[in-house]
């Protein structure tokens, strides 16, 4: 090899070049809170500064860091800044850190028991704690007929329910009626419930986004549930799948569980709870009420990898009954055939989610609940709670704004109320306030629209935010606000 190249896991090399990297990214968040939050770069940005072919012979770490700090960074959205409230967190830590590096050091690709014992068996052990952490039914644990999976995205998690949904249903009423299968789930459920129906096969216009709205802080009324069932079933279509949201993403709305739960019970519907960022929050006891009815459903999901201190991607997936997913989704080639999986004695993960290849990501997973422990955890969870109660009552005093949803978690609604009446106004009026303060790059904020208004939000929960940090985000709200209404 010419140059100064790296030769194949060279224990010395790695040793030397690993500890330049784990430099740089503690260097990187040593002065993350310098970054602007939102990459100020314009599309195409990147393709004037890189060569337009790879190099023919190797570089040196060096140069590449170099690169990397001078044209990747300025192209980043720093997911881990203290200033970013955007969307949902994306928590990463040092627990997690550790353990994607030891993931990525031991490289397994494990889609069975026999590829590395013990990378399923890890995976099935922390999943029971943590189905014990949140006081989950004993029977999405895995001694009994269910258990728990570490999924990619809730984007996935979503999809393998559905696909075994639909299965489960069809082998009861015949493949033929796929065509008349409904969905149900309320208009602020996430869209990975559409693409999920678009990807299964589903008729598009028989996935039913019930409209929500103030009267029921943006949750799925059971009344209206209950009525598109009843009317679908008149006109001969088959009910099979219900999707209820946990903290949905425009408000963190919180659908009633154990109404929407004997609702699917008594007309045998799959019931899934989608608790993607807000089931972390039920570790702590005086938030687990809101996934109280989660005994009555099917299937449960939570992101680690949001606002549980695991790096991204390590989604929590429980089921009730395992043979659900298995039915749909195993394979079985001659090349994969061993003594353990013919012999029912173990669990092949690859029988529990799209792919076959798997990464070892149980690892991040029981490094974070060592490292920090169930204490740690929730006060991390209390913490932010506690900073978005904060910037709460600093919405309030100002007359000028107002909350539009309940705060029921981290993240907080609210817009900039217009001199007149007029909604169009007061869309754009947010519209603008929220160009200028991202414009800015001190903080990052995102938005939604809800009952035709358009609404800011502020999600509080990456891991280095401080209260200090909440009430600068707060400071450059009003200043913009105060020269937007000037200009007016």
């Amino acid at each position: 090899m010419e140059g100064n190249g790296l030769r194949p896991m060279d224990a010395e090399q790695l040793r030397e070049q690993g500890h330049k990297m784990v430099d740089f990214i503690a260097d990187y968040y040593k002065t993350i809170e310098n970054y602007p939050v939102l990459s100020q770069v314009e599309p195409g940005y990147l393709g004037k500064l890189l060569p337009d072919s790879a190099p023919t012979y190797p570089e040196s770490l060096q140069q590449v860091l170099d690169d990397v700090k001078e044209k990747i960074l300025p192209g980043v959205t720093h997911w881990q800044s203290p200033n970013y409230f955007a969307y949902f967190p994306s928590n990463s830590s040092i627990a997690g850190f550790l353990g994607e590096m030891l993931s990525a050091g031991i490289n397994i690709v494990g889609f069975s028991w026999i590829t590395s014992p013990a990378a399923t068996e890890l995976e099935t052990i922390v999943l029971d704690w943590l189905a014990k952490a949140l006081n989950l039914p004993d029977n999405f644990y895995s001694t009994g007929q269910g258990g728990g999976v570490i999924q990619g995205t809730a984007s996935e998690a979503v999809l393998v329910v559905l696909v075994a949904a639909r299965d489960k249903i069809l082998r009861r009423v015949g493949r033929d009626a796929l065509p008349k299968l409904v969905t149900y789930a309320s208009d602020q459920t996430h869209s990975a419930l559409q693409k999920a129906c678009q990807i299964a096969g589903l008729n598009p216009e028989l996935c039913r986004l019930l409209k929500t709205d103030s009267s029921t802080n943006f949750a799925l009324s059971p009344d209206v549930l209950s009525e598109a069932i009843s009317r679908d079933i008149a006109s001969g279509l088959i009910p099979f799948f219900l999707c209820a949201t946990v903290g949905t993403t425009s408000s963190t709305a919180v659908d009633p569980l154990p109404a929407l739960a004997e609702i699917a019970k008594t007309n045998t519907i799959w019931f899934h709870v989608d608790a993607a960022y807000a089931g972390s929050a039920s570790i702590c006891p005086e938030y687990r009420h809101h996934i109280d009815g989660v005994e009555e459903a099917d299937s449960f999901n939570m992101n680690a990898h949001k606002w549980f201190l695991t790096n991204f991607d390590c989604s929590l997936l429980w089921v009730k009954d395992r043979s659900a997913l298995i039915q749909s989704l195993s394979t079985n080639p001659e090349f994969l055939k061993n003594k353990a999986t013919q012999g029912n004695l173990v669990i092949d993960y690859k029988d529990w989610q799209i792919p076959l290849g798997r990464r070892f990501r149980s690892l991040k997973l029981w490094m974070v609940l060592r490292l920090y422990g169930l204490e740690g955890l929730q006060s991390h969870i209390r913490s932010h709670i506690a900073m978005a109660a904060y910037f709460e009552e600093l919405v309030g005093q100002d007359t000028r704004f107002k909350a539009v949803a309940p705060r029921t978690f981290s993240l907080i609604c609210f817009r900039l109320l217009p001199p007149s009446n007029s909604e169009d106004h007061g869309n754009k009026l947010n519209r603008d306030l929220l160009e200028s303060v991202n414009s800015t790059g001190k903080i990052f904020i995102t938005h939604t629209v809800l009952s035709g208004e358009y609404i800011l939000r502020l999600a509080v929960g990456a891991p280095l935010t401080e209260k200090r940090h909440v009430t600068m985000a707060w400071q450059i709200l009003q200043d913009k606000a105060t020269a937007l209404l000037e200009s007016l």
